[in-house]
């Protein structure tokens, strides 16, 4: 099968250039960015990407390719360098990067000045999307420029004797115009590599990895409710006998309203014989009192999550040499640190990748992650696949740690059940309102400030809550959704007139980047 090779240097959207690929057929391989480029890895290979870098080229330790790579873009094999894999390109090549007076976030207009394949179809002035601090200064023997920023800084180089083009901006996240063109051009039309990588391959890719890695075994899951765990209980109940999948819900008492009843019936929808639901909520509520930081709350959470789970596991009787099933995505994988090569820079730590109880037993190979390589969007599409109701596949994401993140600062029973009910309040509006579809994810947070407020003829202070919601194609960057005017004030009012502990709502108009989606 044709695929393209993309070598990895720690970029924070290095996959989505994989899934962008995927998207429109193509199979694509990651790997760290020093890989040896051997005959064998060659198999199959039509073109070779080099992804962007939180380094700098000048940095004394920054990662670079197997220069074998530039010998077999000249024999033939094109090679598109992204941000820092231009730049990596140029430097290689004789040319000058250096730190620039201006650097360049986000949206940036571009405008190419000459033809090129990459751009075939495509505008010659578009808004793309920007990250670096470091330019190009001088291109390297045998580039030209092709293409420059609204700040006059070159924005693509191509060496179409040596087979390299290269652009300094990101395709590949969603708020770059025509990105998915410019990659499409690439992988079609530059490399001519055939589509075909599909939805049903990944899928039968997957169940035979469960059933192989499991080999008959008994395998636990611990499933939160939300969409990417109750997809996995979906596969491991597909791929193997019933009899042999574990589901446990563990109630943190951090959770959303009501949401253990509806985790039961939903796993009960899909046929599953062995549910097995603890009420935990004592044993995270009780060591979280009066932490505030938020690392430190993560790291609670994720070590009682599998200290819970060693003791349930010894007394409702489930073999403790069970595999331990996890929901983790690749966006979970690649913020925590823990991409495909070894220099991601660490955003924040995941309790379902980060804990060292984790870190142990996947060093023992208990430990399957069946989508750790896909993207939000992908699971949802798997989930309907394998029958998941509508309802759940297209459910908000929920963190793992659940409100104690959108609780910032000490957490108490309290204000948990006044986030609770704020948040059930947000979100059956969005859904009454017909906004909910619209939105990638929207959620409440309880603010560690009291406001002065007036109910009737009283003086009040009531919590602070606020507002967020957000689109994003992929969870990797995200804009804030135009919450319309009307909505947003009746929902607000809504809110302080139903949870009287709340005085006074905002709404969070912060996009990623430079915020997270999450407040913690």
């Amino acid at each position: 099968m044709d695929k393209l090779l993309i070598l990895d240097y720690g970029s924070q959207t290095t996959q989505l250039i994989g899934r962008r690929i995927r998207e429109f057929g193509v199979f694509s391989e990651i790997l760290p960015g020093n890989t040896q480029i051997t005959d064998e890895l060659l198999t199959g290979v039509k073109g070779i990407i080099l992804s962007g870098s939180p380094h700098s080229v000048n940095d004394a330790d920054s990662p670079e390719p197997d220069h074998r790579i530039f010998e077999l873009a000249a024999a033939g094999l094109p090679v598109l360098g992204i941000c820092y894999g231009l730049q990596r390109m140029t430097q290689l090549h004789g040319g000058s990067v250096q730190a620039s007076d201006h650097r360049e976030f986000g949206r940036s207009r571009i405008r190419y000045n000459e033809t090129h394949p990459l751009f075939a179809g495509i505008p010659e002035s578009f808004v793309s999307w920007m990250s670096h601090g470091d330019s190009i200064i001088q291109a390297g023997e045998g580039f030209r420029v092709v293409a420059e920023s609204e700040n006059g800084i070159p924005a693509c180089l191509a060496a179409p004797d040596k087979n390299m083009v290269g652009i300094q901006f990101h395709p590949e996240v969603s708020h770059c115009e025509h990105g998915l063109e410019i990659l499409k051009n690439f992988a079609l039309n530059i490399c001519q590599a055939r589509a075909e990588w599909s939805l049903d391959r990944i899928l039968d890719d997957i169940t035979e990895d469960i059933r192989r890695t499991t080999d008959g075994k008994p395998v636990l899951l611990l499933i939160s409710g939300g969409v990417d765990s109750t997809v996995v209980a979906g596969l491991l109940l597909r791929a193997l006998d019933p009899e042999l999948v574990h589901l446990m819900y563990i109630d943190t008492g951090l959770m959303r309203l009501n949401e253990t009843d509806e985790v039961v019936r939903t796993l009960e929808s899909l046929g599953a014989t062995h549910i097995h639901v603890v009420d935990a909520r004592d044993r995270f509520l009780n060591p979280l009192e009066g932490v505030s930081d938020p690392e430190e709350k993560r790291r609670i959470i994720g070590d009682a999550f599998i200290e819970i789970q060693q003791h349930e596991v010894t007394a409702r009787g489930i073999p403790e040499h069970a595999f331990l099933a996890q929901g983790t995505l690749y966006t979970d994988l690649i913020e925590s640190g823990k991409g495909v090569g070894k220099h991601a820079a660490v955003i924040k730590s995941h309790h379902n990748v980060g804990s060292p109880l984790v870190i142990e037993k996947r060093e023992a190979g208990l430990v399957i992650e069946p989508l750790a390589s896909l993207y939000k969007d992908e699971v949802r599409a798997i989930g309907t696949k394998i029958g998941i109701s509508d309802a759940v596949v297209h459910r908000h994401p929920f963190p793992g740690p659940g409100l104690a993140i959108r609780i910032p600062g000490q957490i108490t029973r309290e204000k948990i059940a006044i986030l609770q009910q704020a948040d059930d309040i947000y979100i059956r509006e969005l859904k009454a309102r017909g906004l909910y579809d619209e939105i990638w994810q929207a959620f409440a947070v309880l603010l560690p400030v009291r406001s002065v407020g007036v109910a009737g003829d009283a003086r009040e202070y009531g919590y602070v809550l606020a507002l967020r919601a957000i689109i994003s194609r992929d969870g990797m960057t995200a804009d804030v959704y135009p919450m319309p005017w009307d909505h947003l004030l009746e929902i607000s009012a809504r809110i302080t007139n139903q949870v009287r502990q709340v005085g006074r709502v905002v709404y969070d108009v912060s996009s990623k980047p430079p915020a997270t989606i999450e407040w913690e």
